[in-house]
């Protein structure tokens, strides 16, 4: 996720570097479109991908999905820019993003899915939760090594080659987390069980077809709200508001911080009382005050404002993450657990959350209102309501669901 988020956070820079127009707006809604992109990847990795790790293994799909991670980071890390490659320098980037993209489709689904087949009895909830607890580090992270390349360069060295070192930096760790994976022991719910074949899953998962609906609108929300409140925070307060760099990656830090704290503690909570009353509680408060919130803070930008809303809706998203992804992972059959919950969340990825700082951009350009990410955010709380509903009843793992 870290490289996911350092493409947001740089957006401007690589909007110059790739994609110089004559108009500001025209060079970030290519760049974000292009951050957009990747997500049309997902999709496709999470069936392809995804039948893989039903068929060979949890923790083979881990290590592949990592390799592939590491070689779209590191391209855009090197790849010139278009005053040197021309026309070249969009499209291999737009390539490396589609890798990027392939790879992460069964990331969150490979990752759930493994967590919740080695969760104790009871606490599936609360293991579940760290596959989102620890992608906040990742925004920690960038967005600290972010403050530190914008404090210490230039404006004009940032946009010319200071941003590739957060980038580099990702692909630091890449080592550690081969490691890490290569060491993981394979569930004993997958060993247990016969292993279908890439055409019996794929057949599985179109007679499940309801339920990855279903779960592709509970993913909604959790995915618009996720990269409104990190990815395009910086973009936002920079461009909109016009709040310093540091103000802006200050806020994301702490938005990371406050994810980390509210995500383990939310996944706990929704072991003791259901899945379905954290989505309830999320999705219907967030519809009451996600708009009041954003034009409160664009009537007078300042950091204490934009640290207010931002921490309110990372809180929001944090609470309905909580009872969301552990959800997913008891409503789809075991035989394509991974494959299943990869596609629909990829889905709600692809169309509306990878395309939540393009759309939001899009969205003030035309109405000159700045309040409108709250419209956005707004539509993917009624998705999650709606398809918390429609589960309700649905076979679960939990009873507690």
């Amino acid at each position: 996720m870290y490289d996911f988020q350092i493409f947001g956070y740089y957006a401007s820079a690589i909007a110059r570097t790739f994609f110089p127009t004559g108009s500001e707006f025209a060079s970030l809604m290519l760049s974000l479109s292009t951050f957009g992109a990747g997500f049309l990847m997902r999709p496709l990795g999470a069936v392809v991908l995804g039948a893989y790790v039903d068929h060979r293994g949890r923790r083979a799909g881990l290590l592949l999905t990592l390799s592939l991670m590491a070689f779209g980071t590191l391209s855009i890390a090197c790849l010139p820019g278009y005053a040197t490659l021309g026309l070249a320098a969009p499209l291999l980037l737009l390539l490396s993003r589609l890798v990027q993209g392939f790879s992460a489709g069964v990331e969150l689904g490979g990752v759930s899915v493994y967590l919740s087949e080695i969760a104790t009895p009871g606490r599936k909830g609360l293991y579940v939760s760290w596959q989102s607890g620890s992608q906040q580090v990742a925004v920690m992270f960038a967005a600290l090594l972010g403050m530190l390349v914008v404090l210490r360069l230039s404006p004009a060295q940032v946009s010319a080659w200071g941003w590739r070192i957060p980038l580099l930096a990702g692909c630091a760790l890449i080592p550690l987390l081969l490691y890490l994976r290569r060491s993981l022991k394979e569930t004993e719910s997958f060993l247990s069980r016969r292993h279908p074949g890439v055409s019996e899953i794929l057949r599985s998962l179109a007679a499940n077809w309801r339920i990855v609906i279903l779960g592709m609108m509970l993913c909604i929300m959790n995915t618009v709200a996720f990269y409104l409140v990190t990815a395009y925070t910086p973009t936002f307060g920079s461009t909109e508001l016009h709040l310093s760099s540091v103000s802006t990656l200050l806020v994301t830090l702490c938005v990371g911080a406050c994810n980390l704290l509210v995500i383990p503690l939310s996944g706990a909570l929704s072991d003791r009382i259901g899945r379905r009353p954290m989505i309830y509680a999320s999705t219907i408060t967030t519809l009451l005050t996600a708009y009041p919130a954003l034009l409160w803070l664009t009537s007078s930008p300042s950091f204490g404002r934009l640290m207010t809303v931002e921490l309110w809706l990372a809180f929001l998203y944090a609470t309905y993450n909580g009872g969301m992804v552990v959800l997913l992972t008891e409503l789809m059959p075991r035989d394509v657990r991974t494959t299943g919950f990869s596609v629909a969340y990829s889905l709600a990825t692809a169309i509306f959350g990878g395309f939540t700082p393009a759309a939001c951009t899009y969205l003030i350009h035309i109405t000159g209102n700045q309040a409108m990410p709250a419209v956005w955010l707004g539509f993917a709380a009624l998705c999650g309501l709606v398809a918390a509903l429609g589960t309700k009843g649905m076979h679960s793992e939990s009873t507690q669901a």
